[in-house]
């Protein structure tokens, strides 16, 4: 059997969720294509009434990438050049750079082991006369400990930026994230829980000033066309994405839903495998990824042997932001994320995953982890699909 005969258990595939929807999202693309509105059409404004409804705010303003959201958060809340911004070194680099390009300096405080997401106790210890402002991430779905972290910030009179890039849906205390802070800031690129067809971002706040600042940023700095008031950004949502966006948020709960039940399944069956520390399921967490940690194995070798058995697998994320080259030994060490960084393993997840793939997936991880202590243990000897 050649590894082009196993069958391929990708970390994510839309096909079922888009298969689910073919006939709306196809009729919404046309409804777009035929109006001739390709830019801030009726859809957009639809799209952002509804998700603002959806989530529980009072404004929601549609751009055009996650990152753009962070950087038009950023600035609608003042915050630029002179100013530190207390964040996460485990995610994305999209988090520190939308800080340092608005002209602010990102202070990385370290991480809980246990939920990956930045450790309030740590943010205390990173605050200065120049702190502005705290930006947690809901890394992986899972919420931050957000009633600590707005302690802190009303504490300390700071402002919070929620990056909701991997939590679209997540609660935390029956409240959407991205809607505690004061500025929340989602990602629709193609592979999030809600998800378009190309990039897209939203912005959400409560505070009337900021959405109305925001909204101008994301259109050159304008309120009316052509009569430009500041320098901003072209960040505009396109129609047809807010389009798919209109058929795909009515589904969103019970997306999450079959998250948490395919996240339940490899919890259950992975909870005694040695050396695998399985994720501390919190409240209103939406499983964006589900992500173990190899405390004992190989990390980079178990992913390949999964990889030559079709399991699909990524590491969110191998190198820290404090740790890139941009970064690198400016600030105090954060050893949390770099052992974990180190370890991480993020496993197939999505609203639908066959139960069989699920269990071949623990099959496998599990022989995986054998062939990582027994170098003679062969290839043919293990569980395959085909």
């Amino acid at each position: 059997m050649t590894s082009s005969d196993i069958k391929q258990i990708p970390i994510l595939d839309l096909s079922p969720e888009i298969d689910e929807l073919w006939d709306d999202l196809n009729a919404a693309i046309q409804r777009v294509m035929r109006s001739g509105h390709f830019i801030m059409g009726p859809d957009v404004l639809a799209f952002e009434q509804e998700v603002a409804a959806y989530l529980g705010v009072k404004h929601a303003v549609g751009m055009n990438s996650g990152t753009d959201a962070l950087i038009i958060g950023l600035r609608s809340l003042g915050i630029g050049p002179g100013d530190e911004v207390i964040t996460t070194p485990f995610t994305f680099f999209a988090t520190a750079e939308s800080i340092s390009s608005v002209g602010a300096t990102p202070v990385f405080a370290d991480i809980d082991p246990a939920t990956y997401n930045i450790d309030p106790a740590r943010i205390r210890e990173q605050i200065t006369p120049r702190t502005r402002a705290i930006m947690p991430v809901h890394l992986y779905g899972n919420p931050c400990a957000m009633d600590e972290i707005m302690a802190i910030a009303e504490e300390h009179g700071l402002l919070v930026i929620e990056d909701c890039a991997q939590s679209f849906g997540a609660r935390y205390g029956g409240r959407q994230t991205g809607t505690i802070g004061h500025v929340g800031a989602y990602s629709f690129f193609p592979s999030k829980n809600l998800g378009a067809f190309g990039d897209g971002g939203l912005l959400a706040t409560d505070d009337d000033r900021v959405a109305e600042l925001a909204r101008m940023l994301r259109a050159h700095g304008s309120r009316k066309k052509y009569h430009n008031e500041m320098l901003g950004y072209n960040s505009r949502l396109d129609t047809i994405q807010a389009a798919i966006l209109r058929v795909k948020l009515p589904h969103i709960d019970r997306w999450n839903e079959g998250r948490r039940r395919v996240a339940a399944t490899y919890s259950e069956v992975l909870k005694d495998l040695g050396g695998v520390a399985i994720p501390k399921v919190g409240e209103g967490h939406v499983f964006h990824q589900y992500t173990i940690r190899l405390t004992t194995a190989d990390r980079d070798g178990v992913q390949h042997l999964l990889e030559q058995q079709g399991v699909g697998t990524m590491v969110y994320y191998p190198v820290p932001q404090d740790c890139l080259p941009v970064y690198a030994g400016e600030q105090r060490p954060c050893p949390v994320s770099v052992t974990l960084a180190q370890q991480v393993l993020s496993l197939p997840i999505g609203s639908v995953l066959p139960e069989t793939d699920q269990v071949r997936v623990c099959q496998t991880l599990t022989y995986a982890m054998s062939m990582h202590v027994n170098s003679s243990a062969k290839l043919s000897d293990s569980p395959r699909s085909t």
